[in-house]
């Protein structure tokens, strides 16, 4: 399958950035309710895991796609991608107790951005080496500016500085894991690639959720519905992920990912009865990271070639 057009797949990606912001909100409160937030990570995932389940069973291109990973020529590293994944949701409730959400949110922020640079021009996803050019880097330093712009006037924690550390560990870690992801599915279809993603994640999540004791007790339940969609959210994020990935690179991709998630974060803000209402900071850094996205894939000019144009004649005579 072809790529999308550059423009459609960021869009893609920005609605995968909204239903990133409704997931966080829907886990957060899920493992607030059931007493550790790792239950929310493991119901997330796990819900995911049906989901992908369900595409087995009924869509054979996901199951083709899975057979053809024997032939597909990838490095074992390739297949790593969902660790990115776990690494996020396993440092998130470590993190933001002590640091609060906003310097979470930043460091995160900064760490993906890096790591979009980085693996890019590495060459690791499927849109292969991508030169560290001014625009991307602007574009790059834009995306954190817009965050830490979005977070003023919340709350700050102990800024301990291996906890920062850490978030900007688990940024570059997402943004590794976009890489590998897009790789993938390049190689066998966006179905495998979803597949195998939360195959790694959901394995690693519940590693961490048994090692840690949040599967000891027996959680407290609640009755809502909607509080246990977060793995659907995460199946739409994934598949945008790898949408935008195999079109735009690992950089563009994740600042188009940061805007739909401010997006996001200002209609629930609005929606959500007792919600905060519009927030002008987060309008703002919701703006300026559209705008660090354009930054990102302006390209330089090529030089003008004048005699290099010019066909030589068979003695040796430059002609127009």
């Amino acid at each position: 399958m072809r790529p999308l057009p550059v423009p459609a797949a960021l869009a893609v990606v920005v609605l995968g950035g909204v239903a990133s912001a409704a997931q966080g909100v829907v886990n957060s409160e899920l493992g607030e309710r059931a007493g550790d937030p790792l239950v929310g990570a493991m119901v997330n995932n796990l819900g995911g895991c049906l989901v992908v389940l369900l595409g087995l069973v009924t869509v054979p291109a996901m199951r083709t796609g899975l057979a053809g990973l024997r032939h597909s020529g990838l490095p074992w590293w390739a297949y790593l991608g969902g660790l990115g994944g776990a690494a996020i949701v396993v440092i998130g409730p470590i993190v933001v107790p002590a640091l609060g959400v906003a310097v979470f949110t930043i460091a995160q922020v900064a760490g993906g951005s890096l790591g979009g640079l980085a693996v890019d021009r590495a060459g690791l996803a499927a849109t292969g080496r991508l030169r560290l050019t001014a625009p991307r880097v602007v574009g790059a330093l834009l995306g954190i500016g817009a965050v830490t712009m979005a977070q003023l006037g919340r709350p700050v924690g102990d800024l301990a500085v291996g906890l920062v550390l850490l978030s900007v560990v688990g940024g570059l870690a997402v943004a590794l894991q976009s890489a590998l992801n897009g790789r993938v599915a390049a190689a066998v279809g966006p179905a495998a690639g979803l597949a195998l993603n939360f195959a790694v994640s959901t394995s690693v999540i519940a590693a961490v959720a048994a090692l840690a004791g949040a599967l000891a007790t027996r959680p407290d339940w609640p009755a809502q519905w909607w509080l246990y969609v977060g793995g659907l959210f995460g199946v739409g994020i994934v598949l945008a992920l790898l949408v935008g990935v195999r079109a735009a690179g690992v950089l563009r991709t994740g600042l188009a990912l940061v805007a739909g998630q401010l997006g996001g974060a200002l209609v629930l803000d609005v929606a959500v009865p007792g919600g905060a209402g519009v927030r002008l900071p987060v309008l703002a850094g919701a703006v300026l990271t559209g705008v660090a996205v354009v930054v990102a894939g302006v390209r330089r000019r090529a030089p003008r070639r004048v005699a290099a144009e010019r066909e030589p004649e068979p003695d040796g005579r430059l002609v127009s």
